[in-house]
């Protein structure tokens, strides 16, 4: 995946480039056939286009950011709450307590078998895990539900249960967080801006005769490069911004109750 998000940057700065010549040619056929007078008054234009080209990067990059601190601090509050459940397993009868404590192994192996897997752009092997979770779930609470009964229902059922609801809510918060992007459009905008903005930028460059190299690259590998980090903090798991090296928390608690 990483190669794919690499070739398609590629892309993106070969037509960047692409965009900065045209413009460079449509300046110069223009001064050829004596129409400099035209492109006057066309600052307060460009301008405009750059200046949004710019609020648009910086709404979707600081908009990335954030999101990618959410789900940092969900993977925290992920291995708070199985932590916590974990704890309040002691609150259940004795003869019950060693089935449960191996469905909530078997239940972080599934949770961190999701995150390997999409790691690896494995998404059929991330959707078996997400299958296995799910059914330990149901498993978990039938027992915990049927633990409660045998003892004081009034003092073990608010103590454990509520517990586990937390636990397995945290995992719909993860999915929806997973998957909460900008629309289509905002990237379609992006792309728009980037090449429009590469021609223009290309069109001012040709007020010199020769081309001036470290402008016309810079240009086109700054905002590749920018527009790659959006890409990157908006997918986590699949480039070089990786989220899942915050996984080690979830990896050191399935350690911790073996």
């Amino acid at each position: 995946m990483i190669l794919a998000l690499v070739f398609a940057m590629a892309i993106l700065f070969a037509a960047m480039m692409l965009f900065l010549e045209l413009g460079r040619g449509i300046a110069l056929r223009r001064k050829r056939l004596g129409s400099q007078g035209a492109a006057n008054g066309l600052g307060a234009v460009e301008g405009a286009i750059f200046g949004l080209m710019g609020l648009l990067i910086a709404f979707t990059f600081s908009g990335a950011g954030e999101r990618f601190q959410h789900r940092r601090d969900l993977i925290t509050q992920e291995t708070n709450a199985i932590g916590t459940a974990w704890l309040r397993i002691d609150l259940l009868p004795a003869d019950t307590q060693p089935a449960m404590r191996q469905l909530f192994r078997d239940y972080l192996d599934a949770r961190l078998a999701i995150y390997d897997r999409i790691s690896a752009a494995d998404s059929d092997g991330a959707r078996a895990a997400t299958a296995r979770s799910v059914e330990l779930q149901g498993k978990i609470w039938q027992l915990a539900v049927t633990a409660s009964g045998a003892r004081d229902r009034n003092t073990v059922s608010p103590m454990v249960l509520p517990a586990l609801n937390d636990m397995f809510d945290i995992t719909t918060t993860r999915a929806v967080a997973a998957e909460s992007h900008p629309p289509p459009i905002i990237y379609a905008m992006l792309l728009g801006l980037a090449l429009l903005c590469s021609m223009l930028a290309g069109y001012d460059m040709a007020e010199s005769e020769s081309r001036n190299w470290i402008h016309t690259i810079g240009f086109a590998l700054i905002m590749t490069i920018a527009l790659y980090v959006i890409v990157d903090l908006e997918f986590p798991r699949l480039g070089f911004i990786r989220i899942d090296r915050a996984d080690h928390i979830l990896i050191e608690m399935r350690q911790s109750i073996n």
